[in-house]
């Protein structure tokens, strides 16, 4: 699977730790707009995004917000609810054809025992998240919405694929907005 290599880049595993990991590792491929995860649900997965692009999305006051975009090789876990138990209140949606490794939660959490190269690997790569979430929350609070908008392109080619809509919410600011500032970098 292709995301032994992203795993390796991050914390080199034993060859006896990727054969645990692959044992529990499940590669699913969801179309244009497929829910991943529903709204209400609990999360139990985590899901690392191989190829295409998968956002997170909530609902305020009837209006879809988009809080994150997953491409490839990164994460995208509902983690108040993974790490909670509790039901999210957010969704996970494909946006294109993608392709996720989904690893369930608990399997993965029991190796932690067995295979400290694992648990070391996995709290990598949630530092990783945690720090792009402080990252984004430090973007809002200090950046520009064009600033903000660079730094998406800047990141991926997959921008161009996803609806004005989703990249505005994400951005915090109206489509029309958006247009503007589109306009004005071109």
């Amino acid at each position: 699977m292709k995301v032994f290599e992203f795993f390796h880049s991050v914390y080199r595993l034993s060859p006896s730790s990727q054969r645990a990991l692959e044992h529990i590792a499940v590669e699913r491929k969801f179309h244009k707009n497929e829910m991943i995860q529903q709204i209400g649900s609990r999360c139990r997965t985590i899901y690392i995004v191989q190829s295409g692009c998968a956002r997170i999305f909530y609902y305020k006051d009837g209006v879809d917000i988009t809080e994150h975009f997953a491409f490839e090789n990164e994460l995208i876990v509902r983690a108040e609810s993974l790490f909670t138990g509790r039901p999210t209140s957010k969704g996970i949606q494909a946006l294109d054809e993608t392709s996720i490794v989904s690893l369930d939660s608990e399997s993965v959490f029991n190796l932690y025992d067995q295979f400290h190269e694992v648990e070391r690997l996995f709290r990598l790569l949630f530092e990783r998240e945690y720090v792009s979430t402080v990252r984004r929350i430090e973007s809002l609070q200090f950046k520009s919405a064009k600033e903000r908008y660079i730094e998406l392109l800047e990141s991926t080619n997959y921008v161009q694929k996803i609806p004005l809509k989703y990249i505005a919410t994400y951005l915090g600011i109206t489509q029309v907005s958006l247009s503007r500032i589109r306009a004005e970098i071109r």
